[in-house]
């Protein structure tokens, strides 16, 4: 565990509304899962998102999963806190949640 990357992953969920750790772009997903949370990020209407490719940068991929102690990518942030998985996005979505939530990480 590098407590600088990990500093780092906090400057950026903490200074940014919504971010997204994922495997690959919103253009360009290099899997499903992150596909799946960039699309629905989308169809909740966002489209100024901080996005994270964590194969890219070794040092994020190896210690994200300690930083809010969740092992799997992708991983939505907003405002500085952990919503989850593509799973959980897609659920949230389809109860009409992260809308919401978006709505009010974008707004402050």
């Amino acid at each position: 565990m590098d407590q600088i990357v990990l500093e780092r992953i906090r400057q950026t969920v903490t200074g940014n509304p919504i971010v997204l750790y994922m495997k690959g772009t919103p253009q360009f997903p290099q899997c499903g899962f992150s596909g799946l949370a960039a699309q629905v990020l989308r169809a909740c209407g966002v489209t100024e998102y901080v996005a994270v490719n964590v194969l890219a940068d070794a040092e994020i991929y190896e210690n994200l999963k300690y930083y809010a102690n969740w092992p799997t990518f992708p991983q939505l942030y907003l405002k500085g806190e952990l919503i989850g998985g593509s799973d959980i996005m897609k659920d949230l979505y389809e109860k009409g949640e992260l809308q919401k939530l978006v709505e009010s990480a974008k707004v402050s």
